[in-house]
């Protein structure tokens, strides 16, 4: 199955994920994601995933026009960016944006983790074709590019990160609307 696509999604499936566990892959807007949960596994209700970023990673302003965004930080603090309005969420915080609602967040630790819910998960074609897949059996990145991995997961690729790959992504897919450039100061 086609794992950008929910076209083809019947009924959802069991499984289990442990710690570390699902596909990991390089999101070119910064940041390794571990896919917990994909749309076609969960009959289309949710996607998932673990995003693992660097100190200073920053989202342009956005909106999920078709999805609610959750966003729970496991480890690390965010400045976030919601409707306006700006706040600090560290571990155990909780970030809704539901559809629509103009969002973006800023990374103010030296790393941080975060689960991301979309639901439903019709944005999964967005993340999947603004990422690549990371190499399962080793700590490096994409082929075509030299990276390390520190204690957190953390990848820190010099000149991966590739704002064009995502707002082509986002005109082919859908998923988002990218409104404009981050809306914070530089750190």
């Amino acid at each position: 199955m086609d794992h950008a696509s929910t076209d083809k999604v019947s009924s959802p499936t069991a499984f289990i994920r442990g710690e570390g566990q699902g596909e990991r892959r390089w999101f070119f807007g910064g940041g390794v994601h571990v896919w917990k949960a994909k749309a076609e596994e969960t009959g289309g209700a949710f996607m998932l995933f673990e995003d693992r970023m660097s100190g200073g990673k920053m989202t342009p302003l956005h909106t999920h026009p078709d999805s609610d965004e959750s966003m729970f930080i496991l480890e690390g603090e965010i400045l976030m960016h919601i409707d306006g309005t700006e706040q600090r969420v560290g571990q155990g915080g909780l970030v809704v944006a539901p559809r629509g609602v103009p969002h973006a967040f800023m990374v103010t630790s030296p790393q941080a983790r975060m689960l991301c819910l979309h639901t439903p998960g019709c944005c999964q074609a967005f993340y999947w074709d603004a990422s690549v897949s990371l190499d399962p059996d080793t700590e490096d990145g994409p082929a075509d590019n030299a990276g390390a991995v520190d204690f957190a997961g953390v990848v820190d690729f010099a000149g991966v990160v590739d704002f064009g790959k995502v707002q082509e992504s986002a005109r082919l897919n859908g998923g988002i609307e990218i409104l404009g450039p981050p809306p914070f100061s530089t750190p």
